[in-house]
């Protein structure tokens, strides 16, 4: 998936309140199995971290020689939540108009309340690739592929299930039955909610997001255990 902007302070915010709520408990709240909020340590963390709002969005990068780079125009979190880029407004200088690009935060610290990026003369960040949001369809384009990709891995494991059964011992192809009927079960759920969404009309996709990543999240759990 493609990294997902995020224009305001709100998750911040909201894991600051969390943050507040946590404070003199022993762990997170747990609802059924899931833990919610975060912990004594976790909420440290989160106060001590920077804050989109007052300490990010529309700040002034510099390079270590006090240069100004640009300004912060964006977050972006990655899908996988693995990394995070500071999307800064370069350039708008003689020769060169003024342009987003992505800087990762690992790039970046904070020096007297100042956002540094070491290292960084303002032409080289100029002069990189443009950052560009994701146009919607594009996105659910990608979505849809990507549910597809699982559909038929999923199929592609219903049959060696189905082929291993015929080949097996009573009791073997029992036990392989039950697991053939579960796979066929949930790839129908997937299909299903997969043909509901191209049903629907192009700006209202995002409706059906939800239910299908769970459906293909069950799917991906009989191809991520060789053992089912």
């Amino acid at each position: 998936m493609h990294p997902i902007p995020l224009k305001t302070s709100l998750l911040i915010a909201m894991l600051l309140a969390g943050s507040l709520g946590a404070i003199g408990a022993a762990s997170a709240q747990v609802a059924g199995s899931t833990t919610v909020g975060i912990s004594v340590t976790e909420a440290t963390q989160v106060a001590l971290g920077w804050s989109v709002k007052k300490s990010i969005l529309g700040k002034t990068v510099v390079n270590e020689t006090g240069e100004k780079i640009g300004k912060v125009e964006d977050l972006i979190i990655s899908p996988d939540r693995s990394v995070s880029y500071l999307i800064v407004g370069a350039g708008g200088f003689i020769g060169m108009g003024r342009h987003n690009v992505a800087i990762p935060v690992s790039q970046i610290r904070e020096s007297g309340g100042k956002i540094v990026m070491p290292g960084a003369p303002k032409a080289v960040v100029a002069s990189m690739p443009e950052f560009n949001y994701v146009k919607d369809s594009a996105r659910r384009d990608l979505f849809v592929t990507t549910v597809k990709q699982d559909i038929a891995r999923a199929n592609a494991r219903l049959l060696d299930l189905q082929a291993r059964a015929a080949q097996s011992t009573a009791e073997t192809k029992a036990q392989i039955d039950l697991q053939v009927a579960g796979l066929q079960l949930d790839l129908k759920a997937a299909e299903s909610k997969l043909a509901d969404m191209q049903r629907a009309s192009a700006t209202r996709w995002k409706e059906f997001e939800s239910d299908l990543n769970a459906a293909t999240a069950r799917l991906r759990k009989w191809l991520d255990t060789s053992t089912r």
